[in-house]
């Protein structure tokens, strides 16, 4: 009778296995598209959730996560991120942060941001998972996927998928609330040279692995952003954008721009969407009652000056603040980072946009 039932159980789990590598066969046939997701918090599905760090890194407790999850996830918003609208346009399941699903199954995809994370190591390092650290664990997931799959499957698979890209704005805004003995000890262009160098570096080896479809974001209106207004009062007694931040991410986003145009004409099979997100965010500043908004400068969450100190929560280093009473009135949730509202308008743009995407909508670049 054991005999019996041990044959029987592993009769079905080859049925199980089976089957699974039909639904794998059968979705790689159909032209098959998975998300890669890489960065930092505007990106972060869970990551630091996993790692050794503390809750200024963290964003797994209320109010985050309250508009559309059951309980908070540590993305850091209200609700939904960019990469989450992405997947649900495309058609896909939400991407999961790598810490939770380290054992797959990987062919939809995976999210490797980091809240906090950099292009170099030395930004937060230790508290966060940096960007040349998140290109080793998808170097790990394509190991994985080629002893699942094989490995034409698996050049098939990552051939195919789209690879999405958030990264730089904390190798910037680091410099103001640490001591970096990095950027000091170098002239502003060959700190943007250095952030950019090791992006180029980790792109160049995802396309040595198959990468071929990239998405990539400009740094964003960092030093508009609610702590850098509150961090500019504290010093200039000034209400406005940060022009520190603002001079460093457009240093940024022309060198991300070169870039790009090198990686185009060296990289055969190369195709990408280039978002200037910074662009984007600076029409909506200017145009807030276009998009619904009555607030683009204060966080719905927080304390001090436009809510720009980082205590949403109380469980970091301030426990007082403020929470807004409608999240939908505001562009930000907290002191760096948006509502869901302004990621489901970025993520639309990003997607179906042929304004500040080009030369390639993300929509497109699914298809192609």
């Amino acid at each position: 009778m054991t005999n019996f039932c041990v044959h029987v159980f592993g009769l079905a789990l080859a049925l199980l296995a089976s089957f699974c590598n039909s639904v794998h066969s059968s979705a790689l046939n159909e032209h098959h598209v998975a998300l890669f997701v890489f960065g930092d918090s505007l990106f972060d599905a869970g990551n630091n959730n996993y790692i050794n760090t503390t809750n200024d890194y963290r964003a797994n407790f209320r109010p985050y996560g309250e508009t559309s999850f059951p309980y908070p996830t540590g993305r850091f918003s209200d609700g939904f991120l960019i990469p989450d609208f992405i997947a649900k346009f495309a058609k896909l399941p939400l991407v999961p942060a790598y810490f939770r699903v380290k054992h797959g199954p990987f062919i939809n995809g995976v999210n490797f941001a980091s809240a906090g994370a950099g292009s170099l190591a030395e930004t937060f390092s230790g508290m966060v998972i940096d960007l040349k650290t998140q290109l080793g664990y998808f170097k790990k997931v394509s190991g994985h996927l080629k002893q699942e799959l094989g490995t034409e499957r698996t050049k098939e698979l990552l051939s195919n998928a789209v690879y999405m890209f958030n990264i730089g704005s904390n190798d910037y805004v680091s410099t103001l609330v640490s001591n970096s003995s990095l950027f000091s000890s170098h002239t502003k262009k060959e700190y943007v040279d250095m952030v950019i160098g090791n992006f180029t570096t980790v792109i160049e080896e995802i396309y040595k692995e198959g990468g071929r479809k990239f998405v990539f974001f400009s740094v964003g209106n960092i030093g508009c952003a609610p702590l850098a207004r509150a961090l500019n009062i504290q010093q200039t007694n000034s209400s406005g954008c940060l022009g520190s931040l603002q001079t460093l991410a457009n240093m940024h986003n022309e060198a991300l721009q070169n870039m790009i145009t090198n990686l185009n004409k060296n990289l055969q099979g190369f195709k990408y969407s280039h978002f200037d997100f910074f662009a984007f965010a600076t029409y909506v500043f200017n145009n807030p009652s276009k998009y619904g908004f009555k607030d683009t400068k204060t966080a719905c969450c927080g304390s001090g000056p436009f809510r720009g100190f980082p205590s949403c929560g109380g469980k970091r280093q301030i426990k007082e603040y403020e929470l807004c009473s409608n999240v939908e009135d505001y562009l930000f949730f907290d002191y760096a980072h948006a509502s869901e509202k302004t990621y489901r308008l970025s993520a639309t743009e990003l997607w179906e946009g042929t304004t500040y995407v080009a030369p390639n909508n993300v929509k497109l670049l699914f298809q192609l």
